[in-house]
């Protein structure tokens, strides 16, 4: 007897670190009409997608989100990779792989928080678990279609950016996030675009500035008065407004703008909010992300 013909099926594959907000993702996308599977070796979905959809309204099958990782059953990092690349080649299955990171500090802070073990780390320190999950997720992670780095993010963050990139009814429109960050704590590695403002005066070197930040009048004012910011704030806008239509075309929902400078508290705050404005009087729809504005000075140095 022949097995059922597949079906013709829109299947997100939810992979990643553990803590990386895996299971947030496939609760949302539950919320937006996916049949959610957590933690199904990659080797029943096949079976799975011959399986017809009981409910006669969606005669091809629900939208599919699996969890893959390192919990899965029978794991092996070059096996998945052949079964994704596998899944990838089928004409029915319009496959997408969503991959969730997050720096090992924070991952190591929210098992702390929450004390779970780590599922690779039982009778080990939790860091022993994460780099031992970073070393095998590695192959999964080069195969990523969508790449979340969920370091800074908030729960509220991560179920926007899904409902902006997979809610059937979401708006066509570019989603952007214009984000102010500090080089010192590092760059945000989910950034599209990144400039830096370090070549502006600083006005941390100002006494009455230095408790301030970029949302405050007065480091606006002296950030705005810098000879050369002007010019360089409108070449930055013209490259943006230029680029943004052609990440539309290409199928980008969303669109990440990162604005550095050295403690992401002044220059880089200031601008972020410049930009965003500019930006949505250009009818784009922005949110706006302070990475590091509510860090004190003793935690900048």
């Amino acid at each position: 007897m022949k097995p059922p013909p597949l079906q013709n099926t829109k299947l997100l594959l939810v992979t990643g670190m553990s803590g990386a907000g895996k299971s947030t993702a496939l609760n949302v996308l539950e919320d937006l009409g996916y049949e959610a599977i957590d933690n199904l070796p990659l080797e029943l979905i096949n079976r799975l997608l011959r399986t017809p959809d009981a409910n006669p309204e969606h005669a091809e099958g629900r939208p599919l989100a699996i969890g893959v990782d390192s919990r899965t059953r029978s794991f092996l990092e070059r096996q998945a990779q052949a079964d994704i690349e596998r899944l990838r080649s089928m004409p029915h299955v319009d496959l997408q792989l969503l991959y969730f990171d997050c720096s090992d500090n924070e991952l190591a802070k929210r098992f702390s928080q929450t004390r779970r073990r780590h599922p690779l780390a039982l009778d080990r320190p939790v860091t022993d678990g994460i780099i031992r999950e970073r070393s095998r997720m590695a192959p999964l992670r080069e195969l990523s279609d969508v790449y979340f780095d969920t370091t800074s993010l908030t729960i509220h963050d991560l179920k926007r950016r899904l409902v902006d990139l997979f809610a059937p009814e979401r708006s066509e429109t570019l989603t952007l996030t214009v984000m102010s960050f500090g080089f010192s704590r590092g760059v945000p590695r989910d950034a599209d675009l990144m400039f830096d403002m370090r070549f502006l005066r600083n006005p941390h070197y100002v006494p009455d500035l230095r408790p301030m930040t970029g949302l405050d009048e007065p480091v606006a004012a002296y950030v705005a008065a810098d000879k050369d910011f002007t010019r360089v704030f409108d070449q930055m806008v013209d490259l943006i407004k230029m680029l943004l239509p052609r990440y539309k075309e290409e199928g980008k929902a969303y669109l990440t703008i990162a604005i550095g400078c050295t403690g992401g508290r002044h220059r880089s705050v200031f601008t972020t909010e410049l930009l965003a404005k500019t930006l949505e009087k250009a009818s784009y729809k922005v949110h706006i992300s302070h990475r590091d504005v509510a860090l004190s000075q003793v935690q900048q140095s």
